[in-house]
């Protein structure tokens, strides 16, 4: 295992234990039916510890992998970088409270920043999955996701198709990493 794909690893696994914690301590928080955004929303009660001890890291470390990919495997890098661009939009823009598809400015930067993630991280999969059917079905999951995440009807379970989203995306970018590249 090199080292940025060690980096990665760790720094979901640090991603996943932060938000299940915080999200056991939130009264009436459900993993599968509030997103992870919604952990660090406006006015939430953790929404500085969640925006600058678990999404300011991990976007941080996902665009350390993006930066030092960068020359190496441009793949990588760019499927790092829009998921960096997520975390850090999350961290910098706390989204309005549930997290809604429209409002303030704040959270149409928010929702911008989970667009780049989801949806440019979608078309970076799609790129790679030329003779790889895990990544056109990694592609698929990452793009259906950011389709259902903005359907009104999704609000029930939107927590859980955003957690795939993300486990899509996360095991495509360690995926992307194995892949020969140029050293």
């Amino acid at each position: 295992m090199n080292l940025l794909m060690a980096l990665a690893l760790v720094s979901a696994v640090l991603l996943a234990l932060g938000i299940w914690r915080i999200g056991l301590r939130r009264q009436g928080y459900s993993h599968i039916g509030h997103t992870i955004s919604e952990l660090g929303e406006a006015g939430a009660p953790c929404a500085k510890q969640v925006a600058f001890g678990v999404f300011l890291p991990f976007g941080l470390s996902m665009m350390a992998v993006g930066w030092l990919t960068r020359a190496s495997h441009p793949p990588a890098a760019a499927l790092a970088i829009c998921i960096g661009v997520g975390y850090l939009g999350a961290a910098l823009f706390p989204s309005d409270p549930g997290s809604p598809l429209i409002g303030s400015w704040r959270q149409a930067l928010h929702n911008l920043a989970g667009a780049i993630q989801y949806v440019g991280g979608a078309a970076v999969i799609w790129r790679l999955q030329m003779g790889h059917a895990a990544y056109a079905l990694l592609a698929w999951v990452v793009g259906g996701a950011a389709v259902l995440l903005s359907l009104p009807a999704a609000r029930p379970w939107r927590g859980g198709v955003q957690r795939v989203a993300e486990l899509a995306l996360l095991a495509s970018l360690v995926l992307v990493l194995r892949m020969p590249h140029a050293a």
